[in-house]
């Protein structure tokens, strides 16, 4: 499948990581919408209807691991892929996917892994 078309959804509450990850994956060919607040996102999911959503874990008020659970919940919403992006240990983020039902993982600081594991999502 063309990369080029995919739209990936980035939720994170840091404007830096936000911004970054979207040059990131917009130089990978990406269509990238991104969001800010844990809120509204279920909304955005079903308005976007991204191929991809890329979830920060660690959001004040609602976490992601809980939004993913909102966002599974919702029509349409087992079958997107989910990937938690964050800086927690590798450990926990592997428990939160088992978990919460994500899809996979990514460490923040890890751009050869983003890169690798969005795209091999979007090509599945």
């Amino acid at each position: 499948m063309n990369q080029l078309a995919k739209k990936i959804l980035v939720v994170d509450d840091d404007p830096n990581h936000l911004e970054t990850t979207r040059e990131i994956l917009e130089l990978e060919g990406f269509r990238v919408v991104v969001h800010n607040s844990p809120f509204r996102t279920t909304q955005r999911v079903m308005e976007e209807k991204p191929d991809l959503v890329l979830l920060d874990v660690n959001m004040p008020a609602l976490s992601g691991e809980r939004l993913c659970s909102l966002i599974r919940d919702q029509r349409g919403g087992s079958e997107l892929p989910i990937v938690f992006y964050s800086s927690n240990d590798e450990d926990s983020l592997r428990r939160a996917v088992s978990t919460f039902g994500g899809t996979d993982y990514v460490c923040k600081g890890d751009l050869a892994a983003l890169r690798r594991k969005v795209r091999g999502l979007c090509e599945a």
